[in-house]
């Protein structure tokens, strides 16, 4: 499995997870709300960052895949500790 390909599956693991979380955060104490909006931004540089790979005029090299990945591995990470804490 390529890198682009293992990213591009990331990504849309995280956005399933992040509208899970959405739909619990009426629930959430201002804990859970304050971290989700810290993964909001992360959630933005990772879209950015997505559609420039997907973007064939776009030259991205390995590094910048990868860096990208670590992003949304730190973000898939918050999510977690979100849904821990709505679960509690």
């Amino acid at each position: 499995m390529s890198l682009q390909t293992d990213f591009e599956n990331l990504l849309s693991k995280l956005n399933t997870e992040r509208e899970e979380l959405r739909l619990k955060l009426h629930l959430a104490g201002m804990d859970a709300k304050e971290e989700f909006e810290e993964a909001e931004k992360q959630w933005q540089q990772i879209k950015t960052k997505a559609s420039e790979i997907a973007d064939d005029s776009i030259e991205t090299s390995e590094e910048y895949i990868a860096k990208a990945k670590i992003i949304g591995e730190e973000l898939k990470e918050s999510y977690h500790r979100i849904a821990k804490r709505l679960s509690e």
